[in-house]
């Protein structure tokens, strides 16, 4: 009789100690985040985190103008899982309320950059000095300089009280919505969006600029910048075209059912076709798909049609159906989406995918073919959003220039 009630004391103190153990809650309301990159730096951008009152978590990823929003969040005692729409990168790691530790991970690339986040920072860079220059404006801008992979950008900003908004296109597109500041006379850019983690630093000297670009903890290269308010890109549908000897795009890949779809098959015959070269892992990609999706919503038409050939870095083919496959889903892709090329994203082995092309320069590139079948304009890149008046100037040439073409 002892023995029992000895039991029932200690289950009756052990119920007690759980019944008094408070679950961690994350605190709703603004984070800063930073990621390691190289050269100790540390890449910052914020968040907003939300909980329902059921205790269903959700993120919105803040860059400038750009708002990402966050839905797949996992929760599994002290340890979370945040898994960014679309794209395959993840961020998985421990919290306790007021903080993250953990790292952002890219599975298919082997790529891992140390992430941390407190709660209740709102600025980005923080312990900045008064600006002591404005880089507002346009800067004619040349990225490794010097050397053969040496490319131009045109850095796009504008400053207000110290706090810098803006972007580099380049003739393969955008660096994303960039927010920063100008700390002295350094420059701070940042921008995350679960793809890509970007930096940008730099000192300003009179008109001049130089810095460092840096991609995750992979990747770097220096830049120059100067002033130059005239300056241009050379024009997006004059670098990629059909190499002598070829008069039409022609490739056959397979579907989300493992079905071979080829230019000759019936659905395009007669048609005008946009075919999109693209990757679900590229932000750019991604604003573009964004881009054709609502202008299908908006432009009903029989005799248009729409493929994207994907070129994915997953190393499986399953694995790359599967990202496909979320895209999909995620944005509402209705047109058809190819599985082009798995296990590298590599421009060149793309090229020989599709041998007629000069090379493939970016993705997206973007083609269009009239109704006979030939190839009427390749635009390289894509410029969206961040871009601003790029980006609407790019809106009514295409809507104009699809249009002729369902005309002829």
């Amino acid at each position: 009789m002892k023995n029992g009630i000895g039991v029932f004391i200690v289950t009756l103190l052990l119920f007690g100690c759980a019944s008094n153990e408070k679950e961690i809650q994350l605190k709703s309301g603004i984070w800063q985040a930073e990621l390691e990159v190289m050269d100790n730096q540390v890449l910052p951008f914020n968040f907003e985190l939300n909980k329902t009152p059921n205790g269903i978590y959700s993120i919105n990823i803040l860059n400038a103008e750009e708002t990402i929003q966050v839905d797949e969040i996992s929760i599994n005692g002290d340890s979370i899982l945040i898994k960014t729409p679309v794209f395959e990168g993840y961020i998985a790691g421990t919290f306790s309320e007021n903080s993250i530790s953990g790292e952002f991970i890219k599975k298919s690339l082997d790529r891992i950059v140390p992430f941390k986040a407190k709660f209740g920072i709102s600025e980005r860079f923080t312990n900045i000095e008064k600006a002591a220059a404005d880089i507002s404006g346009i800067w004619e801008t040349k990225f490794s300089p010097g050397t053969e992979d040496s490319y131009m950008g045109k850095g796009i900003f504008e400053q207000k009280n110290g706090k810098v908004t803006g972007t580099f296109r380049t003739t393969t597109g955008d660096y994303r919505f960039l927010e920063g500041v100008m700390d002295g006379d350094l420059l701070k850019l940042s921008a995350f969006d679960g793809a890509h983690a970007f930096l940008f630093t730099g000192s300003i000297q009179d008109s001049l600029l130089n810095g460092t670009f840096y991609s995750g903890n992979h990747f770097k290269e220096p830049f120059v910048a100067k002033r130059n308010e005239f300056y241009e890109l050379p024009s997006p549908d004059s670098l990629t075209f059909l190499n002598d000897g070829y008069e039409k795009l022609a490739f056959s890949f397979p579907d989300a059912d493992g079905n071979m779809v080829s230019l000759e098959d019936a659905r395009f015959k007669n048609k005008v076709v946009i075919v999109q070269i693209m990757g679900t892992w590229c932000p750019n990609c991604l604003d573009e798909t964004k881009f054709l999706v609502d202008y299908l919503g908006k432009n009903k038409a029989d005799n248009l049609e729409v493929v994207g050939l994907a070129f994915e870095y997953a190393k499986t083919s399953e694995g790359a159906q599967k990202s496909i496959k979320r895209l999909v889903e995620r944005v509402g892709v209705p047109y058809p989406i190819l599985l082009s090329q798995y296990g590298t994203s590599d421009k060149g082995k793309a090229q020989e995918k599709l041998p007629m092309l000069n090379h493939v320069l970016s993705y997206p590139t973007t083609i269009f073919i009239d109704k006979k079948g030939v190839v009427r304009k390749i635009h390289t890149g894509f410029n969206g959003p961040a871009t601003g008046e790029k980006y609407a100037a790019f809106k009514k040439e295409f809507n104009t220039f699809v249009s002729t073409l369902l005309k002829e």
